[in-house]
């Protein structure tokens, strides 16, 4: 049987979380004052990783042997481009992942009010809260895909929110001291 013991975290490690914490809570406040920032370091992000991706599958190309070694290597070029241009251009590459959501979400809306359109099982509320939900997609992909900025802002929002939530945990973490450990009985 477990049960949770709550144990003082070392000092070191407070201090630590409480250090985290306040960064954290300092680039959340960044964010949510210029969302825009938090959609940007997230492509900035990813393409850093694409291009570690990128490396690797190069890596992996030159280890291997036959065929396969070639399109390894030449998928691996590809994707390091892509990655360097989200890099160099990283608002335009905001933008432009932005605008496949938004194009997402208008071939999502679609397939809700088609789907609850010609549904015949559901029920009435079920049916119309369906198409409503359509709608309501619609409407929203149609506001990112004229004005991509506001798909930007509101990824920024939620990350800086995220952002928010994350450091007053592990402040109030570091603070309290408290670490729930496990223990078997």
């Amino acid at each position: 049987m477990n049960i949770l013991s709550i144990e003082k975290s070392p000092n070191w490690v407070r201090m630590a979380q409480i250090g985290l914490g306040l960064i954290i809570l300092i680039l959340s406040i960044i964010v949510l004052i210029n969302p825009i920032i938090g959609s940007i370091s997230i492509i900035v992000f990813l393409a850093f990783l694409l291009l570690f991706a990128g490396v690797e599958k190069i890596v992996s190309g030159i280890v291997l042997s036959g065929k396969s070694r070639f399109i390894s290597i030449g998928l691996g070029i590809i994707v390091i481009i892509v990655s360097l241009i989200a890099l160099v251009y990283p608002v335009e590459a905001s933008v432009f992942v932005v605008l496949l959501l938004g194009i997402a979400l208008l071939v999502d809306g679609i397939s809700r009010i088609i789907h609850g359109i010609r549904d015949k099982e559901g029920r009435g509320w079920s049916k119309n809260f369906g198409i409503g939900v359509g709608a309501l997609s619609i409407i929203f992909a149609i506001a990112v895909l004229v004005y991509p900025g506001i798909g930007l802002v509101l990824a920024g929002i939620l990350i800086g929110i995220a952002l928010l939530i994350t450091s007053i945990q592990i402040i109030s973490a570091g603070v309290t001291g408290e670490q729930r450990k496990p223990r078997a009985i």
